[in-house]
């Protein structure tokens, strides 16, 4: 967690913070000490929503390990959810689009918000180009306005355009434990069609693999740096942390409540289709699942006479308790069904 102390070691003193009872969406840069990614993330559509339209504004966080997913992306698809599970990580539905990342303290975000009349993704990218540059690292920018060093991914980026105003955020990756990232990231259901945007993947690389002197708090002081010379902006940051008031800012405990709930994260999955097969002692088994919004609209099954893709029905996929299916399963059914579960198990 980037600590009070951390921060008056580097070029910004605590002169820049600001008294939780007067902060407000009205100034330039915010540095986040929470590391809580509720909170990050709903304080960063607070100030999205809030923030003068015509004025640019850059925030930087950190997040304790968690999975983040686009807005439009399927978690089953995404998320390594077992994994998750097991070592005890969230995964997020974040606001905009985009792909999947994971994120950790070992990595830092950035938000960069402006008019929606001057938002250009690549004016945006130089910006934090120009810092990583700055920390003597010999970085560039792909097609895809990601941050690259070596061919190879520091950071990755998405985008949100709302009425007047747009933001350009991402990842850097400094010192991320990468392989917790492809633990998390690698889910292999490739029968699993879904209308929603699938992640791009792509090899990735930390900073500090090219600079031993890299860390949090020369990237963060190297970004604001960048953005107030491109910006002409000469506000210190002011500093924030979710024990604040700002928690209990309505919006924001709105969001925080939203997030992690079933009917955001869940429920708001695009529609897919799911196809799986399995050898069982008197033959093979196929099911094709469809499902929108995190609910099943259909399940038919091909070697098997049961009413049990019927009974699926209407159920939350990868939730249905044996109670919900409203029969009694025995024998082959019994059997198949304890493979539909597991092939659609959200956590266990």
């Amino acid at each position: 967690m980037l600590l009070r102390d951390d921060l008056q070691n580097g070029n910004y003193e605590s002169s820049g913070e600001c008294a939780s009872s007067v902060i407000t969406p009205t100034h330039s840069i915010y540095l986040s000490t929470s590391t809580n990614p509720y909170f990050n993330l709903s304080f960063e559509d607070w100030l999205f929503r809030h923030a003068p339209q015509k004025e640019p504004l850059l925030l930087l966080y950190r997040d304790a390990p968690c999975v983040v997913i686009g807005r439009n992306q399927n978690p089953w698809k995404e998320v390594n959810l077992r994994a998750a599970r097991a070592q005890g990580i969230p995964w997020v539905r974040r606001r905009s689009g985009g792909g999947t990342v994971y994120h950790d303290l070992g990595n830092t975000n950035f938000s960069i918000h402006v008019p929606r009349t001057t938002f250009d993704r690549g004016a945006t990218a130089q910006v934090i180009l120009r810092a990583v540059r700055a920390l003597g690292i010999d970085a560039d920018v792909n097609e895809r306005n990601d941050i690259c060093v070596g061919g190879e991914k520091a950071s990755g980026s998405a985008y949100k355009i709302v009425s007047g105003r747009a933001y350009h955020h991402g990842t850097m990756l400094i010192a991320t434990r990468l392989e917790t990232l492809g633990d998390l990231l690698r889910v292999g259901k490739d029968t699993m069609i879904t209308k929603g945007v699938a992640s791009v993947r792509s090899p990735v690389c930390n900073l500090a693999q090219f600079s031993e002197t890299v860390s949090h708090d020369t990237f963060v002081n190297s970004v604001v740096d960048s953005f107030k010379a491109e910006y002409g902006v000469h506000d210190e940051p002011c500093i924030v942390n979710d024990t604040d008031d700002l928690a209990r800012i309505g919006y924001i405990e709105r969001g925080m409540a939203e997030l992690p709930s079933w009917d955001w994260a869940f429920g708001q999955t695009p529609e897919f289709e799911y196809t799986i097969k399995k050898s069982f002692a008197w033959g093979d088994v196929t099911a094709h699942i469809h499902a929108r919004h995190g609910v099943i609209l259909s399940c038919t099954l091909q070697g098997l006479e049961s009413e049990l893709g019927k009974a699926l029905e209407g159920k939350r996929y990868g939730f249905v308790e044996d109670a919900e299916l409203g029969m009694d399963v025995s024998g082959m059914e019994e059997v198949v069904w304890a493979w539909l579960k597991e092939e659609m198990s959200s956590y266990d």
